[in-house]
C-alpha cells in the first residue's frame, strides 16, 4: 500500500489536477444535471440556530454561485437547545431533521399548513432512496479562532481563483463540494450518505470511488505512524480487493490516538511501515443506509436523554463501532451503545483506502498558512476581487494574499500573509505570516482627529473582527498564530508569549481575566480580555495587550481594567450573524461596483461584468441603481476606435449592463447589433473588399467596375465549361473553438486535424456547368432545386429554413453574380454531401470551400486554399451560422495539418502539414475509430452560447480555449514522436474543456457510449463542436480496436455505425 508519489512537487502536481477535475465534474453536475447525478440533499450541521442561519446564507450564496444545483435541497441543522451532543447525534439528528422536511414538502403540497411531526414509517423507504452529502460544520473552532464567526468550513481557500478572477472567492466549502461531487457516482441508484468534515479537504480522485452494497465504508489513507498517533486509526483486513489506486477491507477495528503498542498489538501496521488513517469520510450505503435512516427517524429520545444526561455521542468512535464486531462490547458501555449495536450491528463496516489520497487539515491557523504557502502555492491566487494601491505608495510584499479586501495608500503587509474581506486604511502595518479578516478600520477621512494614529500588527498574528449580537458596536479580538485556546495558562500563550510573563508585563492578575469561580480551567478561550470600547481606543488597548506599548502604562491598565470585557467563549455565542452577512454582502458589492466602473473609466473591458453585476445587485437598497449609473458609460465605449476596442465587446457589455438593470427587452436589442458587429469584424480582418455592399449600403456596379473588389474574377464569357470539385471530411484532435471569431480575430488559434475519406470516397462535392441561356439553377442531393433568373434577388439576410443559402452565400463572397459573363451565360449547380446530417465533420464550411472554390475556378479567379478559407470564414458570418476555420482548412489541405491563426487585417493564417511517418499511418488507422452516434445536432446552437460566454470575457471559457491551444501544440509533438497514447491523454482533457464550454455538447447516450468503450480506449471525444454526430475512439491498441469493433456491433444498446476511413493524402 505504497503511495505512488513521494516527490513533493508530483504531490503539488497532483493536487492542482485532482481539483481542476473536481471542479470541472462539479459545473458540470449543476450545469447538466440529467447527464451528471446531484446529490439530493446537503446538510450541514451548526453550534447553534444563530450560526445555522449563517449556514443557510452560505449554502443560498453557493446555489446563487453555481456550485449546487436549484433542484438539490440545502438544510444547515444546529444541535438542540444549542447544546453540544457530539457528532455521531448531530449525525442522527440532521437525518432526523431531513426527513422532517421532506415531510414537510409533502405536506405543503397536499394542503399547505400542517406542521410535520414525527417522520411516519411511510418516509423511511423515501429518504432511503435519496443521495445526501452530511457536512459537520458545527463545533467552536478553538484552534482556528478568527474563523470562529465565519464558520471553518467556510474560511477561504482561494486554489484556482485566478482561473475565475471576476468569481467569488473560493471556500475551503466550495472544494469539499468539488471532491464531494465526484463520489457521487459510487451510489449509483441504490440511496445513501456521504459524511465528511468541515475541516479537511481530502484531495483525491473520487470519480473512481468504489462502494460496497448495502455497508458502510471508511475512506482511509496510508500514513506514517507519528501523524496516526494523534488520529483515529483503522485496521482493516489483510485480504480485499486492490489495484494500483485503491484497496477495499473489511474494517475489523478502530483505534483512537494509538501509541505504538497498540498499533503492534492489533497488527495495524502495513507491510511499508505506515498505517491507515481516518479521514473523517463515511459512506454509507442499501441496507446499512435504510437502517441507519430508521434509527435517526426514531432517534429523538435518544437524543433527549443525551441532553438531560449532558452527554455526547461521537460518529466517529460510537456510532461507526456498531458496524464493526469488535468494538460491540466496548461500545455497549457507551451512552445508547446497546440500541446502536441492536439497530446498526447487522451491516459491515469496510475501508476504502485511497492510496494517493492528499489528506489537507485546516485544524490550526498555522496548518491554514502552510496550505496557502507549501503545499498549495502554485495553485493560490494572490490577488482576488480586491482593491490595491500603487508600489510607491504602499508597501505590499508579492507572497502576500488580499482577497475581497480594499487596501488604502500607506499601508505594509507583511510576507505570506492572508488579508480577508478587509478594508485596511493608511497607516497600518501587517507584519508576516499573520491573518487579518473582517477588519474594517476606517479611513483618514473618518478619523477626525485621529488622521495620525499608526498601528501595527506584529508578525505571525491573527487579527479579525466581530459584530455583536443584539448590539451597534464589533469588537476586535487577536492572537498570536501558534496560540491555542484550549492549553491552560500553565503552558499556554497569548500572541505568542507564555501566560505568566504577559499578565507580568501588563500588571494585571488572574483575576481581571478569569472572573468566575465556575471557570473550570483557565485558558485563553475563557479569557474576558478583549475591551469593547470605540474603534480606535481598542485598536490602541490591542497594541498595548500584545505588548507594542509601555506596558506600564498606568493609564492604559485602567482603561482595559475599567472596560467591559469579552472572551473568544462568549464570543462565540455572541456574533450578530445576520449584520456578518450583510456586511459581506455590501463590502463584495462595494468591491464589484469599484472594478466594473475603473473597467469602463480606464480599462479594455477585459473583465466579466455580468459576473461582476450579479454581485452588485446583492446589495438591495441600491444595487440596480449602480448598474443603472454604468449605462451612462456605454455610448463612450461604442464611440471608440474599433481598432481598440472591438464593437462586438462594446455591445455585449450594453447588453449585459442592460439586462442585469431589468431591461430584457433593450438587452436583447443591443444583442442583435453584437452579432452584426462580429460579423463585420469578421468581413474586415479578411480584407473582404465589398463588405459594405453586402450590408446595401452601395450599388453593385460600383463594384463590378473595380477589379480590386473581385478576387481575381475576370471579365470573360465561358461556355460549356464544366468544374467539378471532391473534398474529404476532417476530423478534429485538439483546438477547436480557438479558430472561431471573435475568439480568432483578438487571440491566438491552434488547431490539430486530419483530413480523411469515407468507406474509400470523397464526401462532398459540387459540379458546376456554364450552359447558354441567363440565370442560375441550383440543386443539391436532397431533392431540393431552385431556379434564380434575377440575380439581383440573391441578397442578404437569408432565412435560416433556406435549403440554398449556403451558395447563394457563396455567389455573394465570390462575387460571381456580378460578373459579365452572367449577363449571357448562366450557372447550373449540384452540390452533395454523402455524411450524416449534423455529424460533425465539418460538413457545412467543407460544402461551402468546394463551392467558393469551384466558382472561383470556372471564372479563372484566386482559387488557392489561403483565398478560399478566408471567404468561407466570411460565408459564414452571413449565413448566421458563424464558425472559424479549421473545417475549410480539415478539407482543402490533405493530410493531417497543425494551423496556427494570428490576429490582425488581414487575419494571418499559418498551415504547417505534418510528415506523418508510414508506421504513425498505419497505428492511427489500426487504432482510430470513426463512429457515427446516431445522434443529430447543430453546430450553431452550441456556437452561440460559446461565442457568447466568449464575447462576456468569462473566464472560464478564456481559459478553457487557452488551454486547447496548449493543448494542440502538445498533440502535434505527439503525434510527430508516433505517441499515440498521448495523443488519447490528450483528447481526453480537450473532451473534458468541451463539456466546459457548454455542457449540452453531450448528452446521456454519448456518455452510455463513451462509458462503454473506455475499457478499450485510452482516449475518445465527440468531433467538431458536439452535441452528437461523429465520435473519434482512439484505442489502446490494434488488438483493443478489433475487440471494441466487435463488441459495439453487437451491443444492441448502442445503435452506433463504425464508418471505415483512411487519411486523405492527395490534394
Amino acid at each position: 500500500m505504497e503511495r505512488k508519489y513521494n516527490n513533493r512537487s508530483r504531490v503539488k502536481a497532483d493536487l492542482a489536477c485532482i481539483l481542476r477535475k473536481s471542479w470541472y465534474h462539479l459545473r458540470l453536475s449543476v450545469r447538466h444535471p440529467a447527464r451528471v447525478p446531484i446529490w439530493d440533499a446537503i446538510v450541514l450541521t451548526a453550534a447553534s440556530p444563530e450560526q445555522a442561519q449563517l449556514y443557510e446564507w452560505q449554502l443560498n450564496r453557493a446555489k446563487r454561485m453555481g456550485r449546487i444545483a436549484d433542484s438539490t435541497i440545502t438544510l444547515a441543522v444546529p444541535d438542540p437547545r444549542g447544546q453540544r451532543i457530539g457528532s455521531g447525534a448531530a449525525t442522527l439528528h440532521a437525518i432526523l431533521e431531513l426527513a422532517k422536511h421532506y415531510q414537510q414538502i409533502d405536506l405543503d403540497s397536499q394542503c399547505g399548513s400542517s406542521q410535520a411531526k414525527e417522520p411516519c414509517p411511510s418516509f423511511f423507504d423515501l429518504i432511503a432512496k435519496k443521495h445526501i452529502l452530511l457536512l459537520h460544520a458545527g463545533g467552536d473552532s478553538k484552534r482556528v479562532p478568527w474563523a470562529n464567526p465565519m464558520g471553518k468550513v467556510f474560511l477561504p481557500l482561494p486554489y484556482l481563483a485566478a482561473d475565475d478572477q471576476d468569481g467569488p472567492v473560493p471556500l475551503l466549502f466550495d472544494h469539499i463540494l468539488a471532491i464531494a461531487s465526484c463520489a457521487r457516482q459510487a451510489f449509483e441508484n441504490e440511496g445513501g450518505m456521504l459524511t465528511m468534515t468541515g475541516d479537511v479537504l481530502p484531495c483525491f480522485d473520487a470519480s473512481t470511488m468504489v462502494l460496497p452494497k448495502d455497508a458502510s465504508c471508511i475512506v482511509t489513507v496510508p500514513i506514517t505512524l507519528d501523524i496516526a498517533s494523534n488520529h483515529g486509526v483503522i485496521v482493516a483486513a489483510k485480504s480485499g480487493i486492490s489495484n494500483d489506486t485503491y484497496s477495499i477491507n473489511l474494517v475489523e477495528n478502530l483505534l483512537q490516538k494509538p501509541c505504538l503498542d497498540e498499533l503492534v498489538r492489533h497488527q495495524a501496521i502495513l507491510d511499508d511501515g505506515k498505517t491507515l488513517l481516518d479521514t473523517g469520510i463515511i459512506a454509507v450505503r442499501g441496507q446499512a443506509w435504510l437502517n441507519l435512516v430508521k434509527l435517526a427517524c426514531s432517534s429523538q429520545s435518544m437524543i433527549s436523554e443525551l441532553l438531560e444526561r449532558k452527554k455526547e455521542m461521537s460518529l466517529y468512535e460510537d456510532l461507526v463501532a456498531a458496524w464493526v464486531p469488535a468494538k460491540h462490547e466496548w461500545l455497549r458501555s457507551r451512552p445508547l451503545g446497546d440500541e446502536l449495536v441492536n439497530r446498526l450491528g447487522e451491516q459491515e463496516m469496510f475501508s476504502y483506502c485511497a492510496c494517493d489520497l492528499l489528506f489537507l487539515h485546516f485544524g490550526t491557523s498555522s496548518e491554514v498558512l502552510d496550505h496557502l504557502s507549501e503545499t498549495g502555492a502554485g495553485l493560490v491566487g494572490r490577488r482576488h476581487l480586491c482593491s490595491i494601491p500603487a508600489t510607491h505608495v504602499s508597501d505590499i510584499a508579492a507572497s502576500a494574499i488580499i482577497l475581497s479586501s480594499k487596501i488604502e495608500p500607506g499601508v505594509s503587509i507583511g510576507e505570506d500573509s492572508l488579508i480577508y474581506d478587509s478594508s485596511i486604511s493608511g497607516g497600518i502595518q501587517i507584519g508576516s505570516q499573520s491573518v487579518v479578516v473582517g477588519v474594517n478600520v476606517p479611513a483618514a477621512s473618518d478619523m477626525t482627529e485621529k488622521v495620525s494614529f499608526r498601528f501595527m500588527l506584529p508578525d505571525r498574528h491573527c487579527f479579525w473582527e466581530v459584530p455583536l449580537g443584539e448590539r451597534t458596536e464589533r469588537v476586535i479580538v487577536y492572537c498570536g498564530l501558534h496560540d491555542n485556546p484550549k492549553i491552560p495558562i500553565s503552558n499556554g500563550t497569548f500572541c505568542g508569549k507564555p501566560w505568566r510573563k504577559v499578565l507580568d508585563d501588563l500588571g494585571i492578575q488572574d483575576t481581571d481575566l478569569w472572573t468566575s469561580e465556575k471557570t473550570q480551567e483557565k485558558c485563553l478561550w475563557n479569557a474576558k480580555i478583549f475591551p469593547i470600547l470605540p474603534y480606535f481606543e481598542m485598536l490602541t488597548l490591542a497594541s498595548w495587550l500584545m505588548g507594542l506599548d509601555n506596558q506600564r502604562n498606568e493609564t492604559l491598565g485602567s482603561s482595559w481594567k475599567h472596560s467591559q470585557r469579552i472572551s473568544l467563549e462568549e464570543l462565540h455565542r455572541s456574533i450578530n450573524f445576520p449584520h456578518m452577512c450583510l456586511g459581506s454582502s455590501n463590502h463584495q458589492a462595494d468591491l464589484a461596483s469599484g472594478i466594473v466602473n475603473a473597467c469602463l473609466n480606464f480599462g479594455l473591458l477585459g473583465r466579466n461584468l455580468s459576473q461582476l453585476c450579479q454581485e452588485i445587485l446583492q446589495k438591495e437598497s441600491t444595487g440596480i441603481e449602480v448598474c443603472k449609473g454604468f449605462l451612462s458609460h456605454c455610448p463612450n465605449l461604442q464611440a471608440q476606435n474599433s481598432a481598440i476596442l472591438p464593437k462586438s465587446r462594446a455591445y455585449q457589455v450594453h447588453a449585459d449592463l442592460l439586462r442585469a438593470c431589468g431591461n430584457e427587452e433593450m438587452a436583447l436589442e443591443a444583442e442583435q447589433k453584437v452579432w452584426a458587429a462580429v460579423a463585420d469584424e469578421t468581413a474586415s480582418a479578411v480584407k473582404y473588399g465589398f463588405k459594405e455592399n453586402l450590408a446595401g449600403s452601395s450599388s453593385w456596379s460600383s463594384i463590378a467596375a473595380n477589379p480590386s473588389n473581385t478576387n481575381g474574377c475576370c471579365d470573360e464569357s465561358f461556355h460549356h465549361k464544366t468544374v467539378k470539385i471532391e473534398l474529404p471530411v476532417r476530423v478534429d484532435f485538439v483546438g477547436g473553438w480557438s479558430d472561431t471569431p471573435p475568439w480568432s480575430l483578438e487571440r491566438a488559434g491552434c488547431v490539430l486535424n486530419m483530413a480523411i475519406t469515407l468507406e474509400d470516397s470523397l464526401p462532398i462535392g459540387t459540379v458546376i456547368k456554364t450552359e447558354k441561356g441567363t440565370g442560375i439553377f441550383i440543386s443539391d442531393d436532397g431533392g431540393n432545386q431552385l431556379s434564380i433568373e434575377d440575380l439581383s434577388s440573391i441578397t442578404l439576410p437569408f432565412e435560416i429554413s433556406d435549403p440554398f443559402r449556403l451558395v447563394k452565400s457563396a455567389l455573394l463572397v465570390t462575387n460571381v453574380i456580378h460578373e459579365k459573363m452572367l449577363q449571357s451565360v448562366g450557372l447550373r449547380i449540384r452540390t452533395w454531401a454523402n455524411v450524416p446530417r449534423g455529424s460533425g465533420l465539418g460538413t457545412s464550411s467543407i460544402l461551402a470551400a468546394a463551392v467558393v472554390k469551384g466558382l472561383l475556378r470556372i471564372t479563372n479567379g484566386d482559387e488557392s486554399n489561403e483565398n478560399v478559407t478566408r471567404l468561407v470564414l466570411v460565408l459564414e458570418q452571413l449565413m448566421g451560422t458563424g464558425g472559424g476555420w479549421q473545417d475549410q482548412i480539415g478539407g482543402l489541405y490533405a493530410g493531417i495539418k497543425f494551423t496556427a491563426s494570428f490576429p490582425g487585417i488581414p487575419l494571418q493564417l499559418q498551415v504547417i502539414p505534418l510528415l506523418a511517418s508510414p508506421q504513425l499511418i498505419k497505428e492511427l488507422q489500426q487504432r482510430l475509430l470513426v463512429v457515427f452516434t446516431g445522434q443529430v445536432r447543430l453546430a450553431h446552437q452550441v456556437l452561440h452560447k460559446v461565442v457568447t460566454r466568449y464575447l462576456r470575457r468569462d473566464n472560464l471559457l478564456v481559459s478553457s480555449i487557452k488551454r486547447l491551444t496548449e493543448l494542440a501544440k502538445i498533440a502535434r509533438e505527439a503525434l510527430m514522436s508516433c505517441d499515440i497514447d498521448a495523443l488519447g491523454d490528450i483528447m481526453l482533457e480537450a473532451w473534458r474543456l468541451h463539456q466546459e464550454l457548454d455542457p449540452f455538447c453531450s448528452n446521456e447516450f454519448v456518455d452510455k457510449l463513451f462509458e462503454f468503450c473506455d475499457r478499450y480506449c485510452c482516449g475518445y471525444k465527440l468531433v467538431g463542436a458536439g452535441g452528437g454526430g461523429f465520435a473519434l475512439l482512439l484505442a489502446k491498441s490494434a488488438e483493443s480496436a478489433e475487440e471494441l469493433r466487435r463488441s459495439l456491433t453487437i451491443n444492441s444498446d448502442l445503435d452506433v455505425k463504425i464508418y471505415g476511413w483512411k487519411i486523405f493524402l492527395e490534394n
